[in-house]
C-alpha cells in the first residue's frame, strides 16, 4: 500500500481535550477522541508536537527534541497503575475547562508527579525493571533531557547560557559534581518520560486497534534553551563563549516588511554531513517511535533557510544558504526505510527555489501542503485552489496556526475573500466550516485534514496559536466536553464515505 492512501483526519493537541485536571492529558478522553475519529470514519489524528513546553508554553520551543511532556500524563492512569492515591489528586485547584492555565497546571502536576515517584521509588525491584530497561534503551537522549532538566530546576528554570561557566560549557568535572547531587532529581525526570511514554504507547496501541494512525510533527529547528544544544554544541553555530552566530527566521515578505526573526540556533551542516547526520537519524527514529507519519515543521529549510546574524534586531539582513537537500534524507531513508513524511513547504519561493524544493519532495516521495484557507488571498497565487492540486498532497481547511474558518470568514477576510469564497465551495454563511471540509474532502488530494475547532464551527476564541503573538491566547484552548457526539460523527462519516476516504 502507498504511504497515502485517500484518507482524511482531524488535528487536535492533546492538551486541548476536555478533562479535571487543567489540562487534557493521555487518559480516557484521549480514548474517547480515538473512538469518534474510528465512528467518523477518519485515518489520522495529528497530534502537533508532544514535547514538553519551553518558552511561552510552545510545543515548538522545546525543552529537548525527544522528551515527551510531563503535563500530559494522566493522573487517572497513575492511579490505576498505584503510583498515585486519591488522595494525591483530591487537592487538584478549581481548573477552568474553556482554558490551560499553564502556570497552575505545572505548579500542582510537577507535585503531583513527584509524590507518584517517591511512591515509585519503594516499589519492589520486579516492578522497577520496565523503567530501568526504558532508561537503559533511551539512554543517547535520556541522559541528557533528565539531566538538563535537573540542572534547570537547580538554576531556578533558567536558561542554560545564564548557568555557571562551568555547567554551561559541559565540563567534565561539574558535571560529575552536579550529577551526583542532583542523582535524584535527574532519577525523577528519567521517571516522568518513562511514564510518558508507556502511557503513550498504550494509547497509540489502542489507536492502531481501532485503524487511527498518528500524525506526528518534528519542528526543522530546535530551541536554544534546550537539552539537545546543551549537549551538542558542536552541531550549531556558535562562538567560543557558546553564543550563536547565526539565527533562524525568514526574509521579509507581504506579512512583514522586516521578516520574522525566531532565533533558533543554527546547524553546522558540514559537522552533522561529516557524522552521517547521526543526531538527525536519532531525531527522525524517536519520532517515528511516537507517530505513524511526521509532518516536518518548516521543510523548506532543509533546501535553503534564512540565515540572519545573531544580534540583529529583525530579520531584513540575512541571506540565503543551501541546506543539506536530498543528502540527508539519502542517509535517512538508508537507516530507517521508507518513511511517511509531510513536507510543510509553505511561504514565499523564487521559482528557482520552488522548483527545487519540490523536485527534492518528489524524489522522496513527501507530500506538500495547500491550505484551503489561502485559496482565497489572492496574493497566495493559484497552488491553494483545489481544482490544481496535485494527488500527492495534504489539503487542510487551515492549521493550528490559522485563524478558525468562522473567524477567518466573520473576522480576518476581506470582502473579496468572503465573495470568492462563498461563489467557489457552493456555500452558505452560516455553515461556512463546512463547505470549507466539504470541498478539502471533495479535492483529488490523497490526504484531506480539518481541525476541531473548524469540525465544531467555532470563531476566532478558539484559536490555537496566533504567529509571533505571546499571551494565553495561545496553546490553551480547550474542547468542551461532550462536543463530539453521534451526531457529528455520523455527518462527518457520511462526507467521508461519499467523497471515498474511509479507511
Amino acid at each position: 500500500m502507498k504511504p497515502f492512501p485517500r484518507r482524511s483526519g482531524l488535528i487536535l493537541h492533546p492538551t486541548s481535550l476536555p478533562g479535571p485536571y487543567g489540562i487534557g492529558d493521555l487518559g480516557d478522553e484521549a480514548y474517547r477522541f480515538v473512538d469518534f475519529l474510528a465512528a467518523a470514519g477518519q485515518t489520522y489524528w495529528q497530534v502537533l508536537p508532544l514535547s514538553p513546553t519551553g518558552y511561552a508554553d510552545s510545543p515548538y520551543q522545546a525543552t529537548s527534541a525527544f522528551a515527551g511532556n510531563p503535563m500530559l500524563i494522566s493522573p487517572d492512569r497513575l492511579l490505576a497503575a498505584g503510583h498515585a492515591t486519591v488522595d494525591d489528586v483530591a487537592d487538584r485547584p478549581a481548573f477552568t475547562d474553556e482554558r490551560v492555565d499553564f502556570g497552575a497546571v505545572i505548579a500542582w502536576k510537577s507535585a503531583l508527579l513527584n509524590r507518584a515517584f517517591a511512591r515509585f521509588q519503594t516499589f519492589p525491584a520486579a516492578d522497577r525493571a520496565p523503567f530501568e530497561r526504558f532508561c537503559v534503551e533511551q539512554a543517547a537522549w535520556l541522559e541528557d533531557a533528565a539531566f538538563f532538566m535537573a540542572l534547570k530546576q537547580a538554576h531556578g528554570m533558567r536558561a542554560w547560557t545564564e548557568w555557571s561557566p562551568s555547567l554551561a560549557a559541559r565540563d567534565p568535572n561539574a558535571l560529575a559534581s552536579a550529577r551526583a547531587e542532583l542523582a535524584d532529581v535527574i532519577e525523577a525526570h528519567k521517571y516522568f518520560q518513562w511514564v510518558f511514554f508507556t502511557q503513550w504507547q498504550e494509547l497509540r496501541r489502542y489507536a492502531s486497534s481501532r485503524s487511527i494512525r498518528i500524525i506526528g510533527d518534528v519542528p526543522i529547528f530546535v530551541a536554544l534553551d534546550s537539552a539537545d544544544v546543551w549537549a551538542n554544541p558542536h552541531l550549531f553555530h556558535f562562538d567560543t563563549n557558546l553564543r550563536p552566530t547565526v539565527v533562524s527566521g525568514v526574509p521579509p515578505d507581504y506579512f512583514s516588511e522586516t521578516g520574522q526573526l525566531w532565533g533558533h540556533p543554527l546547524y553546522r551542516w558540514d559537522v552533522m554531513a561529516a557524522g552521517g547526520y547521526r543526531w538527525w537519524i536519532d531525531r527522525f527514529r524517536a519520532a517515528f517511535a511516537l507517530a505513524d507519519v511526521v509532518r516536518i515543521d518548516h521543510f523548506r529549510g532543509f533546501y535553503n533557510y534564512w540565515e540572519i546574524p545573531a544580534g540583529e534586531a529583525t530579520a531584513i539582513n540575512g541571506r540565503w544558504v543551501d541546506g543539506p537537500r536530498a543528502d540527508l534524507f539519502t542517509a535517512v531513508t538508508a537507516a530507517l526505510g521508507e518513511v511517511a513524511i509531510i513536507a510543510e513547504d509553505l511561504g514565499d519561493f523564487t521559482p528557482e527555489s520552488r522548483a527545487g524544493l519540490d523536485a527534492l519532495m518528489a524524489q522522496f516521495g513527501f507530500p506538500g501542503m495547500r491550505i484551503l484557507q489561502f485559496a482565497f488571498n489572492r496574493r497566495e497565487g493559484d497552488r491553494f485552489f483545489p481544482h490544481n492540486y496535485p494527488r500527492a498532497c495534504v489539503v487542510y481547511t487551515g492549521t493550528h496556526d490559522n485563524d478558525t474558518l468562522v473567524g477567518w470568514f466573520t473576522n480576518s477576510s476581506t470582502d473579496a475573500e468572503r465573495r470568492d469564497a462563498l461563489r467557489y465551495l457552493c456555500g452558505s454563511s452560516d455553515d461556512i466550516a463546512w463547505a470549507f471540509i466539504r470541498t478539502a474532502w471533495m479535492s483529488v488530494a490523497d490526504t484531506a485534514m480539518t481541525t476541531v475547532q473548524d469540525l465544531l464551527g467555532l470563531g476566532s476564541e478558539a484559536r490555537m496559536n496566533l504567529p509571533g503573538t505571546l499571551g494565553a491566547h495561545n496553546w490553551t484552548w480547550r474542547m468542551p466536553s461532550g462536543a463530539l457526539d453521534q451526531r457529528l460523527a455520523r455527518r462527518l462519516y457520511d462526507l467521508t464515505e461519499i467523497y471515498q476516504r474511509l479507511p
